[in-house]
């Protein structure tokens, strides 16, 4: 650590120009250094022990709980010269849990996550990440609200809704579905001019329709998984009249067959219709150019037209837009496994659409590296503003290691 101290510097000099006080230009950099050094608990009383003379535990207490700056300033500053070095290809959405034994953190609940693969107590924090296929990097966050925050819901819990002054909750601040707070990320990493044309999110933000009609209301692509389950039309299928008995109200133009699952439209195009595709290389031993074995699958790609009372609402004519479904249906496998929908020009080439599916491992890397070498889940402080000053700290631990990362040699970098 001693020989990046330098960089370091640099890197918190410009991450907290914002600031207008020195303490906070002090502990700031501090804190960042702390989550780098090495130790397994990222939590202020371990960090104050290693850090030597900045070892203040007060101060940092201070820092990332109570003390007022803007963590979106700072976030600005980190989208800014990321996108300048990763030059992304894409904005990844998605989220991560928290887990807590108690109950008096900002917005903790019993509440599914990935992370546990359960209904658990915990937070949940919703991130967009900057990525390409050789780095990526989280440059915005929310803490999810659940309804048993909210004092407008009927879904309410007094007890909770009781603490939301001591852990410093807005006043009016209620609950948002992740994928608005989503869709809010990009609009203020929009305001940022921090601009990608394509975003990528898995099925439990691709499955709500309102989620991909607000990314073509803002004029942006996107790739995102999905469930077998929503419903479809061919590409092929065109809307017509019924034949007019005369009597009544003229009938309108509509699909002549209803709209059946994405899932049951793969697997009637047929295990032959799946073409192999690798799309880079893994972590383990192989024969690709770094000695690393290729990611391989079969997948199907399909022009359809998604179908459904919220899509047709949106629709201006009765012809429903056509889009990609992008099927990965393994060779071993009975039926596809895993399904994708990309509003992307219908000449896009398979392997692009393939190789853009599975960029979205970029941000399961930096959750795994934040929460297992930078403390991102280890924050013990309870309120709303330090759970955002502490993911937002963090998350400039894990872009000064990106930056490193990428400054070494071109072997080392295409390996990161």
């Amino acid at each position: 650590m001693a020989e990046a101290r330098e960089d370091l510097e640099a890197f918190a000099a410009e991450m907290f120009e914002a600031f207008t006080r020195a303490d906070q230009h002090r502990w700031g950099q501090a804190y960042v250094r702390g989550l780098l050094l090495e130790g397994r608990r990222k939590s202020v009383e371990p960090m104050a022990a290693r850090l030597g003379e900045d070892g203040n535990r007060q101060a940092l207490a201070h820092f990332v709980t109570s003390s007022p700056w803007n963590p979106a300033h700072v976030r600005a500053r980190l989208a800014w010269r990321m996108h300048e070095v990763i030059r992304p290809s894409a904005l990844i959405v998605d989220d991560t849990g928290f887990l807590k034994d108690g109950d008096a953190s900002a917005c903790v609940s019993r509440q599914y996550t990935g992370t546990a693969g359960k209904v658990t107590n915990c937070q949940v924090g919703v991130s967009v990440h900057l990525a390409r296929d050789h780095a990526s990097s989280p440059v915005n966050w929310r803490l999810f609200l659940p309804r048993s925050w909210d004092p407008t819901s009927d879904l309410a819990d007094p007890a909770k809704v009781a603490r939301r002054e001591r852990c410093g909750i807005p006043e009016g601040l209620g609950h948002v579905e992740k994928w608005q707070l989503a869709l809010d990320m990009i609009d203020e990493s929009r305001s940022w001019g921090v601009e990608v044309p394509l975003v990528l999110a898995d099925a439990g933000y691709g499955d709500t329709v309102a989620f991909r009609l607000g990314l073509n209301q803002r004029g942006l692509h996107y790739v995102v998984g999905v469930s077998g389950r929503p419903a479809a039309h061919p590409a092929a299928a065109r809307p017509l009249i019924p034949p007019y008995n005369g009597s009544g109200r003229p009938p309108v133009a509509r699909y002549p067959d209803p709209a059946r699952s994405v899932k049951a439209l793969a697997v009637e195009a047929g295990r032959g219709a799946a073409r192999p595709v690798s799309w880079r290389e893994g972590s383990r031993p192989g024969k690709g150019r770094t000695g690393l074995k290729r990611m391989y699958s079969r997948f199907v790609a399909l022009r359809i037209r998604p179908a459904g009372r919220e899509i047709r609402d949106a629709t201006e004519g009765v012809e429903l837009a056509e889009c990609w479904l992008l099927a990965e249906w393994p060779a071993k496998e009975a039926e596809p496994v895993q399904f994708w929908l990309s509003d992307l020009p219908a000449d896009t080439p398979l392997t692009t659409l393939v190789r853009l599916a599975k960029l979205r491992w970029r941000i399961e890397h930096d959750y795994r590296e934040m929460k297992q070498a930078l403390g991102l889940a280890h924050f013990e402080g309870r309120t709303f503003n330090g759970w955002h000053h502490h993911v937002t700290l963090a998350s400039l631990a894990h872009a000064f290691c990106t930056l490193r990362r990428l400054t070494r040699s071109p072997k080392e970098t295409a390996a990161a």
